[in-house]
């Protein structure tokens, strides 16, 4: 068993998850019932950086569309950051017009 002290400032992921939990307009209760957890815990992860089993970390990442790879790897390494694939999931369900309109808009701020 590891008697380490955990070293890693777990609350940066706490706060992604709790903002992206809160845009799908989700309760602690809600997510605690998905994935099996006490809504106590859900808490104490978002608020207080308590390190989740890794299990959970991946429950909580997969519902919520959450990526962690700007949380663990070097910013220079970084490929899609957690806005990013929120907004592209968000894009999956837009129709022709709306992606044309999000194209254009994008562009103006090139």
């Amino acid at each position: 068993m590891r008697k380490k002290e955990d070293k890693y400032d777990f609350r940066a992921v706490g706060l992604a998850i709790k903002e992206a939990r809160m845009k799908r307009g989700l309760t602690r209760e809600q997510v605690g019932t998905m994935i099996e957890i006490d809504p106590r815990y859900l808490t104490n992860i978002e608020n207080k950086g308590q390190h989740p089993s890794t299990q959970v970390l991946y429950d909580l990442v997969s519902l919520l569309h959450v990526s962690i790879d700007e949380f663990f790897l070097p910013t220079d390494n970084l490929i899609k950051s957690t806005r990013r694939l929120q907004v592209e999931k968000y894009m999956d369900s837009f129709t022709d017009k709306e992606l044309s309109l999000m194209e254009a808009t994008s562009k103006r701020y090139q």
